[in-house]
């Protein structure tokens, strides 16, 4: 994976996940856990010059992230009054944490008969 682009690596990391599948929503290319959004791709959303995902994520994630390294992850506009993390892909990124950071919104959102189809290994 290490020649893809940032929003192929994502789109990747989305689509290996059970019942998943890829929309346009707002201009933005849009992972679904079945019919429930868990990761939004951004490239420049209203000229705020930021690459990266918006996602669900678990209670008090959100502001544990954005204290521990605000340069990296934010609060998104509209989803992030419900807790959802911006989180910027741009740079030296850690891919193996944001496959973790992925699989925690697919599971805030995902029903418990998608969860149970989960890989021991994932």
């Amino acid at each position: 994976m290490a020649n893809l682009s940032p929003l192929d690596r994502i789109r990747s990391l989305c689509l290996k996940l059970p019942g998943t599948s890829e929309k346009l929503s707002h201009g933005m290319p849009t992972f679904f856990a079945g019919k429930k959004v868990f990761v939004n791709w951004v490239n420049n959303h209203h000229n705020d010059a930021i690459v990266g995902i918006w996602c669900a994520a678990p209670a008090g994630v959100q502001e544990a992230l954005i204290d521990e390294e605000p340069d990296r992850f934010f609060r998104p506009p509209y989803v992030g009054v419900r807790g959802w993390l911006g989180v910027c892909l741009e740079g030296d990124v850690d891919w193996d944490e944001t496959a973790n950071i992925v699989l925690d919104a697919y599971r805030c959102v995902a029903t418990p008969t998608l969860i149970k189809q989960l890989s021991p290994a994932v």
